[in-house]
């Protein structure tokens, strides 16, 4: 066999592998990521999102989500204050063991500071880790209003926090914000990729890297459960 025909032969070979490569589902075997990572860990999960680019914000109200703070989990309390009362320390009540009057976050994950909670003046949110308009962006416009409403409640996808740090988040994913407090970034991007897989929602190029940089810094850092439903009772609607 000539050596030109050896050539083209070996070079049809390589085509396959090399559109292999380009697939978007994940990290190509003996990645920086597949080395490192171990099974059940965040960094892992990394690799299981879906790769594209963000869509449009058009059609995007916080009303598609449902409710705010609909009780998806029917225990007869709002969802605000189920997170509240799992995240906060000294918690006194309203009129029974549901409406949160005041407590302590102590301390808040983003920030390391200790944070008074008091009702009507708090400096305490609840804060979507995935935000709805991020989710929105990335496969949460194509959903049924259900999954919408289970998203939007689901204890996975929320943690009080200090409400300057929140509102400076926005809608902003892992490759455009991270807590100021170094030491919660591992946890508070675990996270995030905990939601995005459980509901499918999908990451940018960019917001991928981020995450495996986080995560690469503490690659133990084990992917969060939750089993809330990712449907929402039928009783409950949205736009």
């Amino acid at each position: 066999m000539s050596r030109r025909t050896t050539s083209a032969l070996l070079a049809l070979v390589a085509v396959p592998a090399l559109l292999t490569g380009c697939e978007t589902g994940g990290t190509a075997e003996g990645g920086a990521a597949g080395r490192d990572a171990k099974t059940g860990s965040a960094l892992a999960a990394v690799d299981t999102l879906t790769v594209k680019g963000r869509a449009p914000k058009t059609g995007y109200d916080r009303a598609r989500f449902g409710t705010a703070w609909a009780d998806t989990d029917s225990n007869h309390c709002p969802t605000r204050d189920d997170i509240l009362k799992r995240d906060l320390k000294d918690v006194t009540y309203q009129g029974g063991d549901c409406r949160v009057a005041a407590g302590r976050l102590a301390p808040d994950p983003y920030t390391g500071k200790d944070v008074t909670f008091r009702r009507g003046r708090s400096r305490v949110d609840i804060d979507h880790l995935v935000a709805l308009s991020d989710a929105w962006q990335k496969g949460a416009a194509r959903w049924e209003p259900g999954k919408r409403i289970a998203f939007a409640n689901d204890s996975l996808n929320l943690l009080a926090v200090d409400a300057g740090a929140n509102r400076g988040k926005g809608d902003g994913d892992t490759a455009t914000w991270l807590p100021p407090n170094k030491g919660y970034r591992c946890a508070y991007v675990a996270g995030q990729v905990a939601v995005k897989k459980k509901y499918g929602v999908w990451v940018t190029g960019a917001e991928r890297d981020a995450m495996r940089e986080v995560l690469s810094a503490c690659p133990e850092e084990k992917l969060p459960e939750g089993g809330a439903p990712t449907t929402a009772p039928g009783r409950f609607r949205a736009r």
